[in-house]
């Protein structure tokens, strides 16, 4: 499911315009992309959580040439989802 497909569907099921859609769902997301760039976890109960975390600085081998490289430390997003949404899927 694209994003379109997936505004056209919760205009329909929640009886709102497709624009009305559209900004709720944009907001949703900005308001959450903040958060994390904030350095806040997103925890949303019965989906699951979305943090931001930092991966430290390692050395890593090239396989074809042998050469040691420093990757440099990164921050990167994670998702965890909760224990009752992996229910679902079991």
């Amino acid at each position: 499911m694209n994003n379109k497909e997936f505004i056209s569907n919760l205009s329909r099921k929640f009886g709102y315009n497709t624009k009305d859609t559209t900004r709720l769902v944009s907001f949703v997301l900005s308001a959450i992309t903040q958060e994390l760039q904030e350095g806040n976890t997103i925890t949303i109960q019965g989906f699951g959580a979305f943090e931001v975390k930092k991966k430290l600085e390692r050395i890593s081998i090239n396989p074809t040439t042998h050469q040691r490289m420093l990757i440099p430390p990164k921050l990167v997003l994670t998702y965890k989802p909760s224990s009752a949404l992996k229910e679902k899927f079991k």
